[in-house]
């Protein structure tokens, strides 16, 4: 049987903890999260001289970029929040026999903020964006007009996972899963080179790859919440072997893309045993996670994996960048 909280329960348990109002706003926020946040290292590496022109330049674009990260990111997870608040999805998920430190993730459901305070963050955070963004639209050394369009596009489409067109909620969550990454990165490359080569291409699809590669599993776990409030995942529209096998073609177009972005020139030859680590472990978290059933260890080793992959096409990066160079 799942828990719920009641009103008078989530009041006294949010009474009970009374976070200060600014740590309970970056649970909302959900600031510990930063793997998206690793689009701006990879940016930094991948713009190379012609992105580094002007130094000073280029760090402040970097900065606003991150910034605009940081609160689009916000404001998209703070209506996710309301809306699971809204709907009960998050008192079932979240009972009061979730560990406290899992449950404290979940302000609204704890009581420690309330609906409209959720709501006006969320907003106030997407302006934060706007602003951010604006700014690094108008200092950019470049503004070819598919990067503008790319981020104008993702400001207006960012924040609507589960808030108004509730895109999460019409079979599109995979999707905007790896979107949120690959607009993270090469919208903002054109800005900072004017241009988008092969390479650029395809360490953009790689890096939104990354987060899907956790999510996917993620969604196996959430399949009784996600159904309940008509969230159509593959997870919940498959079957176990359906989702296995959508789970190991998304791995599988990883190493597709690394595989084919070596044999194809896009990426020196080495970029493939540079990647390898990458590939390998993903083998290992498919049978951990799918085979074995450890779905949450699997997710685990998903976000550690990303961190990796990031690393290591930061590091391919700065090497092409020394060989250019010299």
């Amino acid at each position: 049987m799942v828990n719920t909280l009641t009103p008078s329960q989530a009041a006294g348990l949010g009474a009970a903890r009374a976070p200060i109002p600014w740590r309970a706003y970056a649970r909302l926020a959900k600031l510990d999260i930063y793997d998206y946040y690793l689009s701006v290292p990879l940016l930094a590496a991948l713009a190379g001289p012609t992105g580094w022109a002007a130094p000073g330049r280029t760090s402040v674009v970097l900065l606003l970029v991150l910034l605009g990260q940081v609160t689009l990111t916000a404001a998209l997870v703070t209506f996710d929040d309301v809306t699971g608040y809204r709907d009960g999805s998050d008192a079932a998920n979240y009972g009061p026999d979730a560990p406290a430190r899992r449950l404290a993730r979940k302000p609204l459901v704890t009581g420690a903020l309330t609906d409209g305070q959720a709501v006006r963050f969320g907003w106030l955070a997407l302006a934060a964006c706007a602003v951010s963004w604006a700014g690094a639209l108008a200092l950019a050394p470049h503004r070819p007009a598919w990067a503008v369009l790319g981020v104008v596009l993702w400001f207006a489409l960012g924040f609507q996972y589960s808030w108004w067109l509730k895109l999460s909620y019409h079979g599109l969550q995979e999707v905007f899963i790896a979107a949120l990454g690959w607009f993270f990165v090469l919208p903002f490359h054109g800005l900072l080179t004017g241009q988008a080569g092969g390479l650029a291409i395809v360490q953009t699809l790689l890096f939104g790859l990354g987060p899907l590669l956790f999510g996917v599993y993620s969604n196996i776990n959430d399949i009784p919440g996600d159904r309940s409030v008509g969230r159509p995942t593959v997870a919940v529209l498959t079957s176990p072997r359906g989702n296995a096998l959508f789970v190991a073609a998304v791995s599988a177009l990883e190493t597709v893309l690394i595989a084919g972005a070596a044999v194809s020139g896009l990426a020196p030859w080495w970029f493939l045993p540079a990647m390898a680590p990458v590939i390998g472990l993903r083998v290992r978290q498919f049978v951990l996670g799918i085979g074995r059933g450890d779905i949450l260890r699997a997710r685990l080793l998903g976000v550690r994996i990303h961190r990796l992959a990031v690393a290591l096409l930061v590091a391919v990066d700065l090497l092409l960048d020394l060989g250019a160079a010299a």
